[in-house]
């Protein structure tokens, strides 16, 4: 368990699936936590949870596509909790929304962060960034290729996959960019994960055990397996660690 006394965190998308684990777990391992979601009934749940076990937390309401929402977000979470030193970009959307939409979110909404965050963290003496990303950031994804006939060019994969690569770029440059500046950024790369997102994908026939088919392991992740990779690259554990696309995947990746 990392130790996070003394930090103070915002987590984009904390209302559900990995964001939610996140928004536990850094709470768990000390930090204070303003747990933000587009949604703000779900942001309020999981910091009410956090707060009934004795931990700090703040709900937000925020709309990381917009630019000026995320800017005002992030000084809005350093007042609450007294400054801020941890930033996981973490909000995003799955397939089937289309490019404007994926993009938006998945892509702009992380660049938004990071280009607030970074500066903001750095002005007030430092801290660590974490992206959530994809194993669709890293390869395509083989199971969205349609077995026959030709693909649905709506189905938003080529989106997300292009969204999710973006993450894992602007990861590296922003490291670059701020490893002078005491802000570490790096990004992690879930496999398939028990979530809200993936629930369509699991719940129809077959599709568990096909995806479960894709990771070595034989199975699909649970959100507390990213919160907690989360956690330690947000900690003094790592440290010495910046520009890191860290795949969480159940060895998906390493084919």
């Amino acid at each position: 368990m990392a130790d996070l006394h003394g930090r103070r965190a915002l987590v984009t998308g904390a209302g559900s699936g990995i964001g939610r684990a996140i928004s536990l777990r850094l709470a768990e391992d000390g930090a204070a936590v303003v747990c933000a979601d587009l949604d703000a009934s779900r942001a309020e749940e999981v910091a009410a949870v956090i707060a009934e076990h004795g931990g700090r937390a703040e709900a937000l309401a925020l709309d990381v596509s917009s630019e000026e929402a995320f800017r005002i977000g992030l000084d809005r979470s350093a007042e609450l909790l007294g400054g801020l030193d941890t930033l996981v970009n973490n909000a995003g959307v799955g397939g089937g929304h289309g490019w404007e939409r994926t993009t938006a979110v998945n892509l702009d909404g992380v660049y938004y962060g990071l280009a607030h965050g970074a500066r903001l963290l750095a002005e007030q003496g430092g801290g660590a960034i974490v992206n959530t990303s994809s194993i669709a950031g890293l390869q395509g994804l083989v199971g969205m290729v349609p077995a026959e006939g030709l693909p649905d060019p709506a189905s938003g994969v080529g989106a997300y996959v292009a969204a999710k690569h973006g993450v894992v770029g602007l990861t590296k440059q922003f490291a670059l960019t701020y490893a002078r500046h005491g802000v570490r950024v790096n990004a992690v790369c879930p496999g398939y994960t028990f979530t809200p997102m993936t629930e369509g994908l699991t719940s129809a026939e077959g599709g568990r055990r096909f995806l479960e088919s894709l990771h070595p392991m034989g199975r699909l992740g649970q959100p507390e397996e990213i919160a907690a990779a989360v956690a330690f690259l947000v900690s003094d554990d790592a440290s010495f660690i910046t520009g890191v696309a860290l795949p969480v995947d159940g060895g998906y990746s390493a084919r």
